[in-house]
């Protein structure tokens, strides 16, 4: 028997008859001691509360305990962590440069191509951060929990904004537009310089700079006049009901066919769309090249004006006869 639990039981029953308190078992022994030492730790920490100086002293014992015996440990796991995260980030940029030029060299789009290799690149980085931490010795289950947890707070938070990540992923898919598309969306026009994850960059004919959230340009309508290879361009050109129709039809349709710039299939077109008030309505129609729509458009809608001025042609306006009737001025006087 252990000459321990022999003394214990000698103090605890000292006065005491046998036949009156039995023999403590030592389980109730390990009981005792483990109530008395939990006291104790309980005294000396009111004790360190009270006094600032102990509190330093007992950080210091902490500190110099963990450094004694764990210290050296740790400083290499730090070590082979800071590694892992150095070196897997270099990795990542590295596979993240490879995965960028081949979807150049198979022709993927240049906004695609931007867009997965930073998502590679994001992933990649949380990876490696999941694994330096795991070296360090931190639960990485709980790890997870907490961003799962924090990322289901963030996106309450940013519905707004997650609903433009989902359009933009969108747009990048389905490429309703690219790069230097000359484009209507979101109640406004521009040239196409940027689609990002949130947002997407115009640049006007005037240089201004317009940025519009991808939700709005995914739930309206989206205009691109740069999609196809040539446009069309249809004018309206009144004459006079005195002109000579023929010759007016005649002098239109030489005017769109003497232009080089315009296509010849289909091909041009002129016709009367309407008789109106004051004037007989032509329609002309034409097919240039897309980048050439605003120079040719203007530039026929001076040689019209010119050519009519030539030709004696005229564009009505129009106008209002006033029929002024004189009364007699005796039944005016005799009315009087």
């Amino acid at each position: 028997m252990d000459g321990t639990w022999i003394l214990a039981q000698v103090g605890l029953h000292l006065g005491q008859s046998e036949a009156n308190s039995p023999l403590l078992t030592p389980a109730q022994i390990t009981e005792l001691n483990a109530t008395e030492a939990a006291r104790l730790a309980a005294v000396e920490a009111a004790r360190v509360a009270k006094n600032p100086q102990a509190q330093i002293e007992a950080w210091y014992e902490l500190a110099k305990k963990f450094v004694t015996e764990q210290g050296l440990n740790f400083a290499f796991k730090l070590l082979a962590a800071a590694a892992i995260f150095y070196f897997g980030r270099m990795l990542a940029r590295m596979a993240t440069k490879v995965v960028s030029d081949v979807m150049e060299r198979v022709g993927t789009d240049p906004i695609l191509v931007k867009f997965g290799a930073n998502l590679m690149y994001c992933a990649m980085l949380v990876a490696i951060g999941l694994a330096s931490l795991q070296m360090l010795g931190v639960d990485v289950t709980s790890v997870t929990a907490i961003i799962a947890a924090a990322g289901f707070a963030v996106g309450l938070a940013l519905q707004g904004s997650l609903a433009n990540f989902a359009a933009g992923i969108m747009l990048i898919v389905f490429k309703p537009f690219g790069v230097s598309d000359e484009i209507e969306a979101g109640g406004e026009t521009g040239s196409v310089e940027e689609v990002n994850i949130f947002n997407t960059i115009l640049r006007t004919n005037g240089n201004v700079k317009i940025i519009i959230p991808n939700g709005q340009i995914t739930t309206g309508t989206i205009k691109n006049f740069t999609a196809q290879r040539i446009r069309l361009i249809e004018l309206k050109v009144g004459c006079g009901y005195c002109d000579d129709l023929k010759a007016v039809k005649a002098f239109l349709d030489k005017l769109v066919r003497g232009d080089v710039r315009i296509v010849t299939t289909p091909p041009p077109a002129v016709s009367v769309a309407e008789l109106s008030d004051f004037s007989v309505i032509f329609s002309v129609k034409c097919w240039v090249g897309t980048k050439e729509f605003g120079e040719v458009r203007s530039t026929l809608l001076e040689r019209v004006k010119l050519g009519f001025d030539e030709q004696g042609f005229t564009f009505p306006y129009p106008s209002r006869d006033v029929y002024v009737h004189q009364s007699n001025n005796t039944s005016i006087a005799k009315a009087a």
